[in-house]
């Protein structure tokens, strides 16, 4: 078999003997042609791998550490590679995928998994973002005007001294305000308040009870019907209670449940 020279425009697999020439029916050689290349300075003699050669100064090598297979390394002679292209449909990594520069994506990114984030997004400092929208004085959401070209709508959530939740609807031709099945864990039912607003004409409406943590019995004092709306309020009991007022200087000093993770 002829023997393969390293030579312009062509490609090896290291180690390389000292003369340049590869015999493929030997084994294969411990080579100096690390050192007989003094401008090189990415690859070891010792590296096995495949190499794209165009000068002393500048080739390409795709190779391992030594001849361990452990780690594979795609660089340049003279550092990293200036553009590397890869035209695949769909390219796929089996493990983690660590990026040290900037990445740029010209389409959808579809994640199925936690995102941990040390840097800035968009310009923007994510981290520092969040910490100061868990110490804003109110709590806005800012979207374009639904109806009013070249404006925007801006609301503030409604505050108030406890971790309060809600429902609200209409009832018309029964008695019985259904909760929300989920109710039944989410909130404390000794918390419950109920405000009832009749339409149409005058009624006496009261609350007669509220049964199974679920059903909410509304009656009309003057014995006709029912038509109102409603809107029902209870505090949740997954959480800590809220503590309005405490001693300190900044969020850190709650006392409390710390479930927004100002502390962390």
């Amino acid at each position: 078999m002829p023997q393969f020279t390293f030579r312009d425009f062509g490609t090896f697999a290291g180690p390389q003997d000292k003369t340049g020439d590869y015999n493929y029916d030997e084994a294969s050689r411990e080579g100096f042609w690390y050192n007989d290349i003094p401008s090189d300075t990415s690859f070891k003699s010792s590296d096995l791998g495949a190499y794209l050669y165009h000068m002393e100064s500048d080739y390409v090598g795709f190779h391992c550490d030594g001849t361990s297979t452990a780690m594979m390394t795609l660089e340049a002679s003279y550092g990293n590679i200036p553009n590397f292209n890869v035209f695949a449909e769909r390219t796929n990594i089996n493990g983690d995928l660590f990026v040290t520069g900037d990445v740029e994506v010209a389409g959808e990114i579809k994640l199925f998994g936690n995102i941990t984030h040390a840097g800035n997004y968009n310009g923007i400092n994510v981290i520092t973002e969040i910490n100061l929208a868990k110490t804003l004085p109110a709590k806005p959401f800012d979207i374009p005007h639904p109806s009013k070209e070249g404006h925007r709508l801006r609301h503030v959530c409604l505050e108030g001294p406890e971790i309060g939740v809600y429902f609200r609807g209409k009832l018309q031709g029964t008695t019985q305000i259904e909760c929300p099945e989920y109710w039944a864990d989410l909130v404390d039912f000794e918390t419950v308040t109920v405000s009832l607003t009749p339409i149409g004409c005058y009624q006496e409406l009261f609350v007669d009870k509220i049964s199974w943590n679920r059903y909410i019995t509304v009656k009309n004092a003057s014995g006709g019907p029912v038509n109102c709306h409603y809107v029902v309020h209870a505090e949740r009991k997954d959480l800590e209670k809220l503590i309005p007022e405490y001693e300190g200087e900044s969020p850190k000093d709650y006392p409390g449940q710390d479930f927004i993770g100002v502390n962390k």
